[in-house]
């Protein structure tokens, strides 16, 4: 039986108590409004612990933006659909930025349940299945062995790293078993790469069983010396079973960045100290997880030029769940970064542009793309002090494709805010 339930059992024998305490203790009026008073902030818990769980229930929506959308018409165009999520004030030292371009991108979508995924490749086992904690598709695992992305990723020295992951328990047994993801550089390109430090070089987190993180970067045989390792303690930063995490990692040149949610976990400034270290393949390895909205983009996106010079500014990183138009906190790095350009530039105007993909009714995704521009200004005035008057918004639905719908690499391309200089 969870926390919240619990709560619930033991709220309402407290009410249950009041109401027979004042069935017998009706002494005078004033009492009677004392325990109408209690009976209110019992009440309010009540629905506060309910509101709690709803919150933790919409937070495992699976971080991806399908754009197919069956939400109510909305009241204002002004005034978004609420939704309970963490609140982007929660990120306030969340300073990730995505790849301006994705290159890679998996959301398991195009794959049947109970396959092996197409684009990926195995030692030991995975299947594609869904789940009723969290929408969408994801790649279950659990194994000792390893499952890597087939083709070789092209990356420069530039890029981040994106996925959902929800820790799980082994097949044959009932606590969580922990996991580990790895970026390499490749020796064997049609099979895996063994060992503990595999590839030519490589960077791995790992999750333990009891949810501690840490990481290990290395050479392997290059006849270069580097190995570092750590670990971050403390319960904040502890994985639990059954629960989703966002990872996100960038990788600038010879440093990277690691953050769980809203946490930045680990910045190493060499962890990839020689040019030759070039990491082109992914995977997964060493437990069991449950994986999904993987998105790799490349780039460092140029806020002030892209919008100041060029009179455009093309973002994929403004994220929402899926059919809902509220901004996750993820953005923050994002929206601070347009938040301090238009904040040095006061006289600069904007116009907000929300894009999704094909996948839905046109007039859906129509409507989900203004609501979420909406959104996105709304943020920008209330969290980072903006002058709403400053900004207009449109959306444009999936009538403004910038790449065909075929793939979810394409489709995550078409789904994007853009920021047009007035």
């Amino acid at each position: 039986m969870s926390f919240s339930s619990f709560a619930q059992i033991d709220i309402k024998g407290k009410i249950k108590n009041q109401t027979l305490n004042r069935a017998n203790q009706r002494t005078d009026q004033g009492i009677d409004k004392g325990l109408d008073k209690a009976e209110e902030g019992v009440i309010s818990v009540f629905k506060k612990d309910k509101e709690t769980e709803e919150a933790e229930s919409d937070e495992e929506n699976e971080n991806a933006d399908e754009e197919s959308s069956d939400e109510e018409t909305e009241e204002s165009d002004n005034a978004p659909k609420t939704a309970a999520s963490p609140k982007l004030e929660a990120y306030s030292k969340y300073d990730f930025v995505p790849g301006e371009k994705v290159i890679f991108y998996e959301d398991f979508s195009q794959d049947a349940v109970g396959d092996f995924p197409a684009l990926w490749n195995t030692n030991g086992s995975a299947e594609v299945v869904t789940t009723n904690l969290f929408p969408g598709n994801w790649m279950k695992y659990s194994c000792d062995e390893a499952i890597w992305t087939d083709a070789l990723l092209q990356l420069p020295d530039n890029y981040t790293i994106e996925f959902d992951v929800v820790p799980i328990h082994a097949e044959d047994e009932d606590n969580m078993k922990g996991y580990e993801f790895r970026m390499i550089q490749t020796i064997n390109l049609n099979s895996v790469d063994h060992g503990s430090i595999p590839g030519k070089a490589g960077f791995s987190f790992n999750v333990a069983y009891y949810g501690q993180g840490s990481y290990r970067a290395y050479t392997n045989g290059s006849g270069e010396d580097h190995d570092i390792s750590g670990r971050k303690d403390g319960e904040v930063y502890k994985q639990k079973i059954n629960k989703k995490y966002h990872i996100a990692i960038w990788v600038q040149k010879t440093r990277l960045r690691l953050y769980q949610d809203e946490n930045k976990m680990f910045d190493l400034p060499k962890a990839f100290p020689y040019p030759e270290m070039k990491m082109d393949r992914i995977r997964f390895e060493n437990g069991a997880a449950m994986i999904s909205n993987i998105r790799i983009a490349i780039g460092n996106p140029d806020m002030r030029s892209k919008l100041l010079t060029e009179g455009k500014l093309v973002s994929y990183g403004i994220y929402f769940d899926v059919n809902k138009d509220v901004v996750k906190p993820e953005s923050h790095g994002t929206l601070k970064g347009i938040a301090a350009v238009l904040t040095e530039n006061p006289d600069v105007r904007i116009k907000i542009i929300g894009h999704t993909d094909s996948d839905g009714a046109d007039d859906g995704n129509l409507d989900l793309s203004k609501r979420r521009s909406v959104s996105v200004k709304n943020e920008l005035a209330k969290s980072f002090g903006i002058d709403a008057s400053r900004i207009e918004t449109d959306g444009k639905g999936e009538s403004v494709p910038i790449a065909s719908n075929d793939t979810p690499a394409n489709k995550a391309l078409n789904r994007r805010v853009e920021f047009i200089k007035l």
